[in-house]
C-alpha cells in the first residue's frame, strides 16, 4: 500500500470499520461521525485514532479535514466513508467530496476498497439493535488512484472514477449491471 494514501469505501456496516484494520498495513486515522464516541465499543477503538466529525456543522466538517490533512502531512494515511452515513441493503450512496478534495490537495493516492457483503453480517440499525448472522466477510482492495498532478478541477471525475470502481465491483459481485 501506498504510504500516505486515502482508503475510500463504501459503508455498509459497522464491520467496515473493524475488518479494515485486516487490509490496512501500515498507521491509518478514521474520519467518522463524532456519535461513535458516545458508544462504549467504538469510543475504545477509535480514541486516539479517529477525527470526529460533526456531520451537521460545515465548519466543523471543514475543521476535520484541516485535521486529516496535518495527519496526512506526517506521513499517516486516512480512512474516509464518502457516503458520510451506512448505506442500506449495501446500495451505494452518492460520495461527498471531502476525501477527493483532500487527496488533491495533498497529491497522495485514493485507494477504492469495496465491501461487499458486510451489510448482510451485520445490517445497520443502530448500535446493539442491528440484525447479524455468521459468515464471512468479503472485501474488495482495489488499485490505488494517484492524484499527483491533479488540481481541483479533476475533483468531480476523480470522485466520479472512484464511484464507478466500486459500484461496477458490487454489482460484479451481486450479478447485476447497473
Amino acid at each position: 500500500m501506498p504510504q500516505p494514501c486515502i482508503f475510500v469505501g463504501n459503508h455498509t456496516s459497522y464491520l467496515d470499520i473493524v475488518l479494515s484494520t485486516f487490509y490496512i498495513d501500515h498507521l491509518a486515522i478514521y474520519m467518522g461521525k463524532a456519535e461513535l464516541l458516545k458508544a462504549p465499543l467504538f469510543k475504545t477503538f477509535f480514541k486516539g485514532m479517529d477525527i470526529p466529525v460533526n456531520r451537521t456543522n460545515r465548519g466543523d466538517a471543514h475543521k476535520a479535514l484541516m485535521k486529516a490533512g496535518a495527519e496526512i502531512d506526517k506521513g499517516r494515511s486516512m480512512v474516509i466513508f464518502p457516503e458520510g452515513t451506512i448505506s442500506s441493503f449495501g446500495k451505494l450512496k452518492p460520495f461527498k467530496n471531502g476525501a477527493f478534495k483532500l487527496a488533491i490537495e495533498k497529491q497522495v493516492p485514493i485507494v477504492p476498497i469495496v465491501n461487499l457483503n458486510n451489510w448482510k453480517l451485520l445490517q445497520n440499525g443502530g448500535y446493539f439493535k442491528s440484525f447479524g448472522c455468521f459468515g464471512v466477510a468479503k472485501t474488495v482492495v482495489l488499485e490505488p488512484i494517484e492524484t499527483k498532478g491533479m488540481t481541483e478541477e479533476n475533483l468531480v471525475d476523480l470522485r466520479e472514477r472512484v464511484f464507478k470502481l466500486i459500484n461496477d465491483t458490487l454489482n460484479e459481485y451481486n450479478g447485476t449491471k447497473n
